[in-house]
């Protein structure tokens, strides 16, 4: 079992080195960060223009696979060079963001998974009754919304209720209010994760629910829960120690992936909420024409990716015994 990690880690490792490697030669190609000095009144020298972009490793007159080669021996340091706008470290600006888009994640994930789980088993041992019919319209109709437009419906929805009740109940701009402190600031905090939690669970929600729900069904006509029952267990004794267990190990990888790949969902989220986190770090790169952003934010979701993979592996081995023998 071990081994097999190994190996696996050392080819997510390569693949994060693909990735991030692509992005940076894609980004230096196409981004042209020098725009970003010209035509203003009064002009900027050439040469601190030069100057500015070689300080970045972005200057244009260097070839790329120069300033890829430069890039990735500071990488190797742990550095991932400066912001193209300000005297920032990219590894400063990211330290600083992480923390905010993981506990989005995180959450947000956990809680999607959870309930997805729950509706998708609820409407395949309920099929085609009230509550798998609301669960399947539920789900697709999210499925089928653009995300930004489920992102309004809730904030209208918080709105709603902070004119409710006279007060602002739910904050729904920034992560967090620096004029407060002590318990009153962890409790602003907790109120203002909860609008942005709740689209990404909805997503997560509808995603999971109808994998779960397909996965049940397969597992509600196999022969072992026939010979579960047989044995003398009762209808929902199988369903749960034998059937949704069973029904779980196709939907690990799916979970643990959905978490690495939730980041593209986060940039919806982080920017209308106002948050900033990676997500929105990633618009902030491109519209800057940022080569050493960009790369930085692709790197990082290529590691959660990583990480998915790992998870996903543990996950599937501590749910399938075969999968623990035959490794």
């Amino acid at each position: 079992m071990l081994k097999f990690l190994a190996r696996r880690f050392i080819n997510y490792l390569v693949l994060v080195f693909i990735a991030t490697s692509l992005a940076y030669i894609l980004a230096s190609v196409t981004f042209h960060p020098e725009n970003r000095y010209t035509g203003r009144n009064p002009p900027i020298p050439a040469a601190t223009i030069k100057q500015t972009l070689e300080e970045r490793n972005a200057d244009p007159g260097t070839p790329v696979l120069v300033r890829y080669g430069r890039w990735v021996k500071g990488v190797a340091h742990g550095d991932f060079g400066k912001l193209i706008v300000g005297d920032e470290q990219v590894t400063t600006e990211m330290k600083r963001r992480v923390g905010v888009s993981l506990r989005l994640l995180l959450i947000g994930t956990t809680l999607g998974a959870v309930f997805g789980v729950l509706i998708g088993v609820i409407g395949a041992v309920r099929q085609r009754r009230p509550a798998d019919v609301v669960g399947t319209v539920g789900s697709y109709v999210l499925l089928a919304t653009p995300t930004v437009v489920i992102i309004i419906v809730v904030q209208t929805v918080f709105l709603w209720i902070n004119h409710r009740t006279g007060t602002t109940t739910f904050p729904l701009v920034k992560e967090y209010n620096s004029n407060l402190s002590g318990w009153d600031f962890w409790w602003d905090r907790f109120k203002r994760l909860v609008p942005p939690t709740v689209v990404l669970t909805l997503f997560g929600a509808s995603f999971f629910s109808r994998y779960q729900r397909s996965a049940m069904l397969d597992v509600l006509g196999s022969d072992f829960l026939r010979t579960a029952r047989a044995k003398g267990l009762t209808r929902q004794q199988a369903l749960f120690k034998h059937g949704v267990r069973t029904a779980l190990i196709p939907m690990m990888t799916f979970f643990a992936y959905s978490f690495g790949l939730l980041l593209t969902g986060a940039v919806f989220t982080e920017t209308l909420f106002s948050w900033d986190g990676m997500g929105k770090f990633l618009i902030e790169s491109i519209q800057n024409r940022d080569t050493n952003a960009t790369a930085a934010v692709t790197c990082f979701a290529a590691v959660l990716v990583l990480l998915s993979g790992m998870l996903s592996d543990v996950l599937y081995a501590a749910l399938d015994p075969r999968v623990r023998s035959s490794r």
